[in-house]
C-alpha cells in the first residue's frame, strides 16, 4: 500500500535494513534515510569503489552477514526509496527536514522507524584534542572507509568490545599497535563466565582477539587509569597512565579513545518520545514496549539507537519493530514476533555480564579529571569551568549549567561532551547521573549550511 505520506526508516544498517526488508515484503515502500554513501551502518561500512576490498579482508568473523544484508538490500532496492547521503537536520509535525548536497528538502510522513545507531563514549583527558587522537570508531572509519592508519604507531586505551576489536584490526592490517590499555579489571572478566557463555559466538571472538594481539606482541594492561596524552609541535608523542598506583607511559604517534557506545537520540527528543534512565547503560534512552513501539503512536524505533546490544540484536529488533508497525495497520505475524523476541532475550544476559562486569563504564574517572582539561570542544569550556558553575549557581541539571557556561552548544551540541559532562556534574554536585539530565535536542541536529537556515531551496 503506497500512502501519500510514505514509511520513513532513518538509518541504514543492520535494523534499518531489516526493517525495510520487512516493511517491502508486506507490500509496502519505506523511504530509507542515511548520511553514508553505502548501506551497512558502522559495522559494515563500505570503502569508496577505489579502495574496494572483499567482506573477509573488512569484516572477518562477520564477513558472511555482510554479504548477506548487502544482498538484501540489493534485492530489495526496487521496493525501497533509497537516499543516502542525506542529513536529517529537523523534524516538526509529521515532517522531516532533509539536506542532500547542499539542498534542503522537506519530507511529509505517515510512520517513521527510526534505526539511527549509537556513537563512542569518551572521557575528557588533558591532551584528548592534541592532533592525532581518535575515537575508537573514528580510527575504524579511517581503516574501513580509507585504508589508512590514523599514525604509525597507535595506542588504544579505553574499555568494551570495541577496543579490542579495532585494536585487532589494526594489528592485522599490519599497524604497529603499542599497547591496549583497558580500564576495567581482569578478575571482573572471569566472574560473570555462565552469563558469557549465553552467547558463546561473540565470547570466543573476544578471546580469539585478545590471543591475537598477544601473539603480535602487543601489549594488553587492564585496570588502568589515563593520567594524560602527552602531545608537542607535530601532535602525540606518548600517553601517560597509572596502574595499580605505578606510572606507566607508552610512545605513540596517535591514541585511540572509547569507553563503549551510547545511543544516539537527538532526533528521537525532537519527535517528542519519553525517556527513562537506563542505570546500567547510564543514559536516558527512549521508553518503548520491547518491540520497537514507543510513547509517540507513529514512532518505532530499533537497534543501538534504543538500547546498546550489538549488530546481531539491532538486526532482529529492526525487523520486530517494523512489524510492529505493521500489526499496528492491522497487519503483520506474531508468531514472528515472538521467535524475535525470545532471540532477543536468549542475549540479554550475555549483554548485562558486559555492562556490569567484563567492561564497566568507569563512571569514577569524572572526579580525576583535571580543572585545564577541555570537556566541550566546540566551546572550549574546560572541567574547572563546568564545576565552578556547579559551585556558584547549585545547579545539577546539564541544561542549566549549559545555560550558564555554553557547555554543548557547538557544532555537536552535547553529542561528544554530554555524558562525559554529565558525569562530571553528578561528581561536583555530589548527586546521582540521574539527577543531571540530559541535554535537549535542538534543530538543525548536525551543522548545516547557513543557506539552509536562510531557506535557500536550490
Amino acid at each position: 500500500m503506497r500512502l501519500d505520506r510514505p514509511m520513513v526508516i532513518i538509518g541504514a544498517g543492520p535494523a534499518g535494513i531489516s526493517a525495510a526488508k520487512t516493511l517491502a515484503a508486506a507490500g509496502e515502500r519505506p523511504v530509507v534515510i542515511d548520511e553514508n554513501a553505502y548501506p551497512g551502518g558502522q559495522i559494515f561500512r563500505r570503502p569508496p569503489a577505489a579502495l574496494a576490498r572483499n567482506e573477509t579482508q573488512l569484516y572477518g568473523f562477520d564477513a558472511s552477514r555482510a554479504r548477506r544484508l548487502k544482498s538484501t538490500f540489493e534485492a530489495i532496492a526496487p521496493s525501497i526509496e533509497y537516499r543516502a547521503e542525506t542529513l536529517v537536520w529537523s523534524v516538526e509535525d509529521r515532517r522531516l527536514h532533509l539536506s542532500t548536497a547542499g539542498i534542503v528538502k522537506c519530507m511529509p510522513f505517515s510512520r517513521i522507524l527510526l534505526a539511527a545507531g549509537a556513537m563512542d563514549r569518551v572521557i575528557p583527558i588533558n591532551g584528548w584534542t592534541a592532533p592525532g587522537v581518535f575515537s575508537l570508531g573514528a580510527a575504524q572509519i579511517a581503516l574501513k572507509a580509507q585504508a589508512t592508519f590514523i599514525g604509525k604507531r597507535v595506542v588504544f586505551i579505553g574499555t568494551g568490545p570495541l577496543l579490542y576489536l579495532v585494536a585487532y584490526q589494526y594489528a592485522k592490517a599490519g599497524a604497529d599497535v603499542a599497547a591496549v590499555l583497558d580500564s576495567s579489571e581482569p578478575f571482573s572478566k572471569i566472574t560473570p563466565l555462565p552469563a558469557l557463555l549465553a552467547d558463546i559466538s561473540n565470547f570466543s571472538r573476544g578471546l580469539f582477539y585478545v590471543s591475537q594481539l598477544l601473539l603480535r606482541g602487543v601489549k594488553i594492561q587492564t585496570a588502568i587509569a589515563p593520567i594524560e596524552i602527552v602531545a608537542g609541535d607535530r601532535g602525540v608523542t606518548s600517553i601517560r597512565y597509572e596502574q595499580s598506583g605505578q606510572q606507566g607511559q607508552s610512545d605513540c604517534d596517535a591514541v585511540a579513545i572509547g569507553y563503549g557506545l551510547r545511543s544516539e537520540t537527538q532526533l528521537a527528543d525532537l519527535l517528542g518520545l519519553s525517556f527513562q534512565f537506563d542505570r546500567r547503560q547510564r543514559q536516558w534512552l527512549p521508553v518503548t514496549d520491547g518491540a520497537g513501539r514507543t510513547s509517540v503512536p507513529h514512532v518505532y524505533i530499533a537497534g543501538d539507537g534504543a538500547s546498546v546490544r550489538g549488530s546481531e540484536v539491532a538486526e532482529w529488533e529492526g525487523e520486530l519493530a517494523a512489524l510492529s508497525l505493521l500489526e499496528d495497520m492491522g497487519r503483520g505475524s506474531q508468531k514472528r514476533a515472538s521467535v524475535l523476541r525470545r532471540r532477543i532475550d536468549s542475549l540479554s544476559p550475555f549483554r548485562r555480564a558486559l555492562d556490569d562486569h567484563v567492561f564497566p563504564f568507569p563512571h569514577h574517572f569524572a572526579e580525576a579529571i583535571r580543572d585545564e582539561t577541555i570537556v566541550c570542544r566546540c566551546e572550549g569550556i574546560t572541567a574547572g569551568q563546568i564545576r565552578e558553575t556547579v559551585a556558584t549557581t547549585g545547579e545539577a541539571d546539564i541544561n542549566r549549567i549549559k545555560a550558564f557556561s555554553r557547555l554543548g552548544m557547538g557544532r555537536c551540541q552535547g553529542r561528544v561532551c554530554g555524558a562525559a559532562a554529565c558525569e562530571l556534574i553528578a561528581a561536583t554536585a555530589r548527586t546521582d547521573i540521574s539527577a543531571t539530565g540530559r541535554l535537549r535536542g535542538q534543530a538543525p541536529l548536525k551543522p548545516i549550511p547557513l543557506s539552509i537556515l536562510a531557506g535557500d531551496r536550490r
